[in-house]
């Protein structure tokens, strides 16, 4: 375990990206976080706005009691304001909303209102600051991020395909596409840092097909690489299959199921990581309580495959599973834009 001591390179890493995020000192800016939150990272946004000159203010939760039922890991979406009416008002009445809550609001039923009244949120992910300041965004990020969301909106069709036997097709038209960079400048938008991820949302009935999991792909969701072989049949959206001996598959499978509901086997996102910088190791690198696994999300050349909510089709649960696959050649109406793992 990493100490959590301050240290001045982590203060820099906040204000660089505060920084890009053109942050004014005649802005309303916002800290949200709540009780569970890494107190380090809140320490360092605080030291960092202190050192830019810039004045702000805190909002901060109680972090809800754990339901019963399955445990719930980096969905994406906090509960934390649930019921909190008064300062879902206030974050929607900023003009920069720092997000330092556990599980984020990037998928949070809040964060509509919160944007449409023209805040922009940043979210940092839960993970240690170390990691942090080594994936500070540069513009190359955003130039990939864009040109990566051009495709995917132009595009009809993405096929994925692996050595290992994936053979999925993703239906591209309707689908709502998102390019994040790692910062945000513009008000009622929403990024996050780490950056360098591509993710399009499709329609409801858009994904068929296969996807084999293999020795070190990953399961974001249960922060480990997978060591044993598993398949997953999809059909109009939804897992309906989930072949494999080992223990990675009796996990899944016993994930997916406690949820009790069908949503929870159906496609949130797909997309793939861009970010040259994150390491396809750093899960090997840190105990569990240290990382969200977002650097893994973002590794470049991964084919990003997610179940769980997905707004543009309608669909909703607390299930969720992020799924990155390496190896594989990934193509937009039959242009390749990863290949073999690669960026083309």
């Amino acid at each position: 375990m990493l100490n959590d001591r301050i240290e001045s390179n982590w203060i820099a890493a906040f204000a660089d990206v505060f920084q890009l995020c053109r942050m004014q000192k005649s802005e309303t800016i916002v800290i949200l976080c709540e009780t569970q939150s890494r107190a380090l990272n809140v320490h360092l946004a605080e030291l960092a706005l202190g050192q830019l000159g810039l004045p702000y203010f805190m909002v901060r939760v109680p972090t809800p009691q754990a339901a019963p039922g399955p445990v719930v890991r980096s969905s994406g979406a906090t509960l934390a304001l649930n019921g909190q009416d008064h300062a879902v008002k206030t974050l929607a009445g900023a003009d920069v909303v720092i997000d330092l809550t556990v599980e984020g609001l990037m998928h949070a039923p809040q964060t509509a209102a919160i944007l449409q009244g023209g805040a922009r949120i940043m979210n940092i992910s839960n993970e240690h600051p170390e990691a942090l300041a080594r994936l500070v965004p540069t513009a190359d990020l955003k130039a990939a991020a864009k040109d990566a969301v051009a495709r995917c909106r132009s595009a009809t069709a993405m096929t994925v395909r692996s050595d290992a036997g994936t053979d999925l097709q993703v239906s591209m038209q309707g689908a709502a596409t998102v390019g994040i960079w790692g910062w945000t400048d513009r008000p009622g938008t929403l990024a996050h840092w780490p950056g360098g991820i591509i993710v399009s949302f499709p329609r409801a009935g858009s994904v068929n097909g296969r996807l084999a999991y293999r020795p070190g792909d990953m399961n974001l969701t249960f922060k480990r690489y997978f060591d044993s072989a598993v398949d997953l049949t999809l059909k109009d959206d939804y897992v309906v299959d989930i072949d494999g001996k080992g223990s990675d598959a009796a996990l899944m499978r016993d994930y997916f199921a406690s949820f009790d509901e069908p949503e929870a086997y159906a496609t949130s996102h797909v997309g793939w990581g861009f970010n040259p910088g994150a390491r396809y190791e750093a899960l090997t690198m840190y105990d569990k309580r240290d990382t969200n696994c977002t650097e893994l999300r973002a590794v470049a050349g991964n084919f990003l495959y997610s179940t769980g909510a997905n707004e543009f089709a309608g669909r909703f649960t607390r299930g969720h599973f992020d799924l990155p696959m390496m190896g594989c050649d990934i193509a937009l109406d039959g242009h390749l834009v990863v290949a073999g793992g690669k960026l083309a």
